[in-house]
């Protein structure tokens, strides 16, 4: 049994309310045939919507076999409309592009019944309908009343328990509605059957009960139900449209416009073509691309480290001796490792030249004075140290304005000054767990984002922690809470992950700051007692024992006391040729020194020469190039092929909604459409690049004659170009097909 409870319906206009239903209470039982009458607006409609689970009521309840609907779900309402209710609406609402059999298994097939049984149950309802001989027509070919059967045999071919009339009669002349209201007579006889109509002669005349609606309130009931309350419950089951069902209904809606899906494709394929032209000829340097490796190469620093460094080998930049030629047959000659280890003397004069350099030739140059922070943090209302390491807690290896061309932000922001830092992960949000303890979370329980961000970490000033007592300095463990309070307040703002694995050098996930902070701390650090102390004396603050020149220099370091003589200097640079021109300024300074004066860089991209990495550049950049138009021209041409698409297929949306369909089906059904058109142009575009590397061979084989077959195509790279091209036109024609799910059902079928 069906219940309406002081059912009301409100509709926002403009900034108020328009009440279609108000404090509608009804009771239907099987077997009747409920005629609702009244003229337009009165609210017909929107009761038989909300009937038919299309439309949400705003008060009251709808009770299904004494099941309440106040909980029901987005699917549950779906699967409502699925197994107990059936649509026929004035206008038929098939889908045009399928046809009649098809029309009729449609919901069958959400329900996912298997395709035998849904054939032989679709061929039995319509037969019924008496329209066994026209069940492979496309419906446009039937008259209005073939139509109209159509329609009820698919309302019908789920064995629902109500079916739901929206003027069945109006589109058609008065002998055929006779014919249709004779049919719903018959099938009254096993269920529920309520329709909405203006004709009241077809009421009398058919209807076995009339209720009469005027501005939303029932003025009539001429048989109302007074039984008791059906309490049996009501449990449907859910809805599913297979993927197949989606490709089988966007193919066929395609098929309807060749002209426009083959000209998509042709264009969506240029930038197929484009890449697959440079991945062509790409293949044909591969020899030497595998041996080079540039592209990573150009993500490492030349390093310049205080002390030995060992060089051997042709072509080593090491200022002294040469090394040996290999002995004369029979011969020994004799290799002295001595003679290829230099110790770099980092002095003020260098940092000073170096800060000259054009800075044109580096992304940033890092100096690393050896300053280790004392950093602590509040956990629980107790404060405690901890470790650099365990955060590994390093400043960012690009300049601040750069930040965003290495790193993707997660949720905050890139740190804006000093004070704030950003945790790096990895991909898929991973960080380690000795950075999670540290940072005070339980690595056991659930962490959010906003968790970290805003987390505070403090840096000891060294005048708090280090406090001198007697003779010596010591930390002052027992006062944590007043060196944090006293300390330097960072904030995590933000947390990034990067874009390329290439520049993960010093750790790939903890806690970066800017380079700016280490400058600050120094300062701050740098006129603090334990500093002016330790400066005075070679004598150790911390134990009272005389230290060498090196380990006085090391105790100023890490205390942060030193900030003019870097431990270490690492310069970055984004091309081979800037790191060429990085080297050749070195040199510059090394001219006229003695070789222990002389400053030697290790730069693993060395071997790299001048010539292959302006090939390789050359061809990043094409690919990068064609990439970007790929990107661009797929997803934006497929993005407004699909709006387009949801625009002319908004009613069969509807349909879809009406038949029990989930957003989620809908969308599936524009995802389709995509992938289709996506696939089409990947396999256009893979063809024609391969047709054109013969010219392309032919014309650079002319010029030179070493390059034979310089354009090769791969087979794993055309299947590939395939795949992006499908993915491509997938994220293009996602928004699309979002909106198109999210479109309401019964706005969705009012359209024309």
């Amino acid at each position: 049994m069906l219940e309406l409870i002081n059912i009301s319906k409100d509709y926002k206009v403009g900034d108020g309310t328009f009440r279609a239903l108000n404090n509608v209470s009804l009771k239907f039982r099987k077997g009747e045939f409920v005629a609702i009458l009244g003229h337009s607006g009165c609210g017909k409609t929107t009761t038989l919507n909300i009937i038919g689970g299309l439309d949400r009521y705003t008060e009251g309840d709808l009770i299904i076999n004494g099941t309440s609907t106040k909980s029901f779900t987005e699917r549950d309402w779906d699967a409502y409309r699925n197994n107990s209710i059936g649509f026929v609406f004035q206008s038929y609402n098939l889908i045009s592009h399928l046809s009649v059999l098809d029309n009729v298994e449609l919901g069958l097939t959400l329900s996912g019944v298997h395709k035998v049984e849904r054939r032989t149950r679709a061929i039995e309802v319509l037969k019924r309908v008496g329209l066994e001989s026209h069940m492979y027509k496309n419906p446009t070919l039937l008259s209005g009343g073939e139509m109209q059967r159509v329609a009820i045999a698919r309302a019908l071919v789920n064995n629902p328990d109500i079916m739901l009339a929206d003027e069945p009669t109006g589109a058609l002349d008065s002998k055929t509605a006779r014919e249709i209201l004779d049919l719903i007579k018959e099938i009254s006889k096993d269920k529920l059957v309520i329709m909405v109509t203006h004709e009241a002669k077809y009421a009398e005349e058919y209807a076995t009960r009339t209720i009469k609606l005027l501005d939303g309130e029932i003025t009539e009931d001429n048989d109302e139900f007074e039984g008791e309350e059906d309490k049996s419950g009501y449990v449907a089951n859910k809805t599913a449209m297979s993927f197949w069902t989606a490709l089988k209904l966007s193919f066929n809606n395609l098929k309807t416009k060749k002209f426009r899906t083959t000209i998509t494709a042709l264009a969506s394929s240029i930038g197929i073509i484009g890449v697959g032209l440079v991945l062509s000829i790409s293949n044909g340097f591969s020899g030497i691309l595998d041996d080079l490796e540039s592209d990573q190469l150009v993500g490492l620093p030349i390093m310049i480290t205080e002390g030995e460094e060992f060089f051997m080998g042709p072509g080593s930049r090491f200022p002294g001796e040469e090394i040996a030629n290999p002995g004369e047959e029979g011969e020994i000659s004799v290799y002295d490792p001595d003679d290829y280890t230099h110790v770099n003397v980092i002095t003020p004069d260098f940092v000073d030249y170096l800060n000259l350099m054009d800075n044109l030739t580096y992304t940033t140059i890092q100096y690393n004075y050896g300053y280790q922070p004392q950093l602590l943090i509040e956990t629980d209302g107790i404060s405690k140290t901890i470790s650099i390491r365990d955060i590994n807690f390093t400043s960012f290896i690009t300049p601040e304005d750069d930040l965003a061309e290495y790193y993707d932000v997660i949720i905050g922001d890139f740190p804006q000054n000093a004070y704030e830092v950003t945790l790096l992960v990895r991909d898929g949000n991973i960080v380690d767990k000795d950075v999670i303890e540290a940072l005070g979370f339980n690595p056991e329980a659930t962490i959010t984002f906003e968790d970290i961000v805003g987390t505070k970490i403090y840096v000891a000033r060294n005048d708090d922690y280090f406090v001198k007592t007697g003779a010596l300095y010591i930390p002052q463990l027992g006062q944590l809470d007043t060196v944090r309070e006293n300390g330097i307040e960072l904030t995590i703002t933000g947390i990034v992950q990067m874009i390329d694995d290439s520049i993960s050098i010093g750790g790939d996930n903890g806690i970066y700051y800017l380079y700016a902070l280490e400058e600050e701390l120094l300062n701050i650090n740098m006129s603090s007692n334990i500093c002016n102390d330790q400066a005075l004396t070679n004598v150790s603050v911390f134990t009272g024992e005389l230290l060498t020149d090196e380990q006085q220099f090391n105790t100023l370091s890490f205390l942060g006391c030193n900030n003019t003589i870097p431990r270490m200097i690492n310069i970055y640079s984004d091309s081979v040729d800037n790191k060429t021109a990085i080297k050749d300024y070195i040199e510059a300074y090394n001219e006229g020194l003695d070789d222990k004066d002389q400053i030697v860089e290790l730069d693993l991209a060395e071997t790299i020469g001048d010539t292959m990495g302006t090939i390789i550049e050359m061809i990043s950049i094409v690919l990068s190039s064609f990439a970007s138009i790929s990107l661009v021209v797929s997803s934006v041409m497929i993005g407004i092929i699909i709006y387009i698409s949801v625009l002319e297929r908004t009613k069969e949306i509807g349909i879809i909604r009406s038949l029990g369909g989930r957003k989620k089906d809908v969308s599936r059904v524009f995802n389709a459409e995509s992938i289709i058109i996506g696939a089409f142009a990947g396999v256009l575009g893979v063809i024609i690049t391969y047709l054109l590397t013969f010219p392309i061979n032919i014309i650079v084989e002319k010029f030179e004659e070493s390059l034979v077959r310089v354009a090769q195509v791969n087979v794993l790279h055309l299947l590939g170009l395939v795949l992006v091209s499908t993915i491509l036109t997938f994220i293009g024609g996602y928004i699309p097909s979002r909106m198109a799910a999210n479109k309401d059902p019964v706005e969705a079928l009012r359209v024309e």
